[in-house]
């Protein structure tokens, strides 16, 4: 009995022995073993509800307290527990466990709390830095899906960074509302350019789906603006030139001040009802002037399909006209540098820009001649020629299904795609010829 000392803790007995210090009676009291073996344990000896004496391990002893406790570190614990049975509580081993099951849940729910709050920071600071901007979500469209289009993309990229970009390019993609797309669409209505505004909602809404599809963003913020409400519901254009606007554009042409290839443009258009982009990427290796053919790839069809039209006497003096102006460059419509062919809104805009309403003072740097190409029927566009062409071909005797060969259209009708494969070679050289006379009768009429 008495108080327990290192020296005996320390000692080296021949047997086991218990060391046990005083204390009052129904405190519980505070014990130690030394083991043969040299493993000294110290104890809480009570005697529990049912009347058994427990030995309750405290820890084993370790002066240095570095790898178990100290004698004054187990006399403190000890202590806590004759506190705790004095309290009246006697299955002490059971509210021990107890007590560390509830110490293990509370470290275990903290060390979640903290694991949750590290994983929901680190997910914002990731989604933080993955906030692309809308510049930034456009490039990463053009380089998956607008590379893979005929001019890779270029004029998508024009109308974006005119429009779209300067307004939204700063702006998250997960910040963009539907609001700020109307305002981009708007400021092209108030310029009066709706068919490009439509153009536009249709080119963004496709980028935003792009996101949505790779968890850029959860939302289309474009996908509540009804395209119908931007600038009225469209209306399939039915623009056909008659015979007096033909004459017409021939005495008018030659005082428009455009670009001399661009007036050849029209009537090759004309002549041929070819695309505009179908001749502004044609090269010459693919235009035989002496066989009368030229041949439309694949590539630069809008239906993906090679096309071959037959030139007329009218259209090839056109051609032979527009390689005067291109000297040894490979492209029919070469760019200023000759790296490829220039931009088909090129000839559009020179058209356009010379039927600006009466009255209308052209834009600086525009034309001076803003009413240069105004025809009576009201505003055309380089598509209504390939309309026109058409038109004068049924209206000289050739069969609509002749007519729509010439135009590449594809046959609607999946039977006779499958089934009638006569080319109509023939007589789609007939419909040319026939085109290029009229057309070349209405010329020569128009500028006597």
């Amino acid at each position: 009995m008495g108080t327990i000392t290192d020296k005996q803790m320390n000692s080296k007995p021949g047997k086991s022995v218990w060391l046990t210090e005083d204390a009052p009676r129904g405190c519980g009291r505070f014990m130690a073993r030394i083991l043969k073996s040299g493993d000294r344990l110290f104890y809480f000896r009570y005697t529990n509800s049912q009347g058994e004496r427990v030995f309750l391990p405290v820890g084993n002893y370790d002066q240095s307290g570095k790898d178990g406790l100290t004698l004054r570190e187990a006399r403190t614990k000890a202590g806590e527990l004759s506190r705790l049975y004095q309290a009246g509580i006697r299955d002490l081993r059971e509210y021990q466990e107890a007590e560390e099951d509830a110490r293990k849940a509370t470290h275990e729910a903290e060390m979640a709390r903290l694991r949750a709050e590290r994983e929901a920071a680190e997910a914002e600071k990731a989604r933080q830095a993955a906030r692309k901007t809308v510049k930034e979500l456009f490039e990463h469209w053009a380089d998956i899906d607008l590379k893979s289009r005929k001019d890779g993309g270029a004029e998508v990229r024009r109308l974006f960074e005119k429009d779209v970009l300067p307004k939204i390019g700063q702006l998250a993609v997960e910040d963009v509302k539907k609001g700020h797309v109307t305002e981009v669409v708007d400021a092209q209505l108030n310029r009066g350019v709706t068919r490009m505004a439509k153009l536009t909602l249709s080119l963004i809404r496709q980028m935003f789906r792009f996101a949505v599809d790779r968890d850029l963003i959860e939302h289309d913020p474009t996908a509540s603006i009804r395209k119908s409400k931007i600038g009225g519901k469209d209306v399939e254009r039915d623009r056909v030139l008659s015979e007096d606007e033909i004459k017409a554009l021939a005495n008018q042409i030659p005082d428009a001040q455009m670009l001399p290839s661009t007036s050849i443009a029209i009537w090759i258009m004309l002549a041929t009802c070819c695309r505009i982009g179908e001749l502004i990427r044609t090269r010459w290796l693919d235009v035989d002037l002496e066989q009368g053919i030229w041949k439309i790839p694949a590539e630069n069809s809008k239906n993906g399909k090679p096309h071959e039209i037959a030139l007329s006497s009218f259209a090839i003096a056109w051609f032979r006209d527009l390689i005067k102006l291109t000297g040894d460059s490979q492209w029919c419509y070469p760019n200023s540098t000759d790296s490829g062919p220039v931009c088909p809104k090129s000839i559009t805009k020179q058209i356009r820009d010379r039927q600006l309403p009466v009255g209308k003072e052209p834009n600086k740097g525009r034309s001076s001649k803003g009413q240069a190409l105004i025809l009576a029927g009201g505003k055309w566009t380089p598509h209504d020629l390939r309309r026109t062409g058409a038109t004068i071909m049924t209206a000289q005797g050739v069969i609509p299904e002749v007519a729509e060969r010439c135009l590449n259209h594809t046959e609607e009708n999946k039977v006779k795609r499958v089934y009638q494969r006569h080319s109509y070679g023939p007589e789609k050289r007939e419909a040319w010829d026939l085109l290029g006379v009229h057309l070349r009768k209405l010329f020569h009429t128009g500028i006597g």
